[in-house]
């Protein structure tokens, strides 16, 4: 099983969580992003760098995971196909999307992108908070307890 992050828009603070997980787990931890980032040198961490445009370091990330693998993503669309390529994808809040929730998490993010073309103003996500952060590494420690 390896990890990759879907890097561009993830809270540097889950990336940090993410790479203490990668070294002392031993776990390969691969960050896709279409702009340089800092990292840890470590054998446990790469980066790839993609093309800058729309989706494709997400279309990067389902090209090169295989099932089982762990995706940190909050785009929906991107945890839709990592599903139906029979990974798992987490949320950098601690949710994870599954077969059963992925469906209703799809129509209700659509439904919100269509009010916003037509001018209605929905607002965005909260402020990321210590206690989505506290949620986040809790149910990464749960995931990878039950990957042994």
């Amino acid at each position: 099983m390896q990890i990759w992050i879907d890097a561009d828009a993830c809270p540097k603070v889950i990336k940090e969580i993410l790479f203490r997980t990668a070294e002392r787990r031993r776990i390969v931890l691969t960050l896709v992003a279409n702009k340089q980032m800092a990292f840890p040198a470590s054998a446990w961490i790469r980066f790839v760098l993609v093309p800058a445009g729309a989706d494709v370091a997400d279309q990067e990330i389902v090209r090169l995971l295989t099932a089982g693998d762990l995706v940190i993503t909050a785009d929906i669309p991107l945890a839709a196909d990592v599903i139906e390529k029979e990974g798992h994808a987490l949320d950098p809040r601690g949710d994870f999307f599954s077969a059963e929730n992925i469906r209703e998490r799809l129509s209700v993010r659509n439904f919100m992108d269509e009010l916003r073309s037509n001018g209605v103003e929905t607002g965005g996500p909260a402020s990321f908070s210590a206690k989505d952060k506290q949620a986040f590494a809790n149910q990464l420690d749960r995931f990878l307890a039950r990957q042994r």
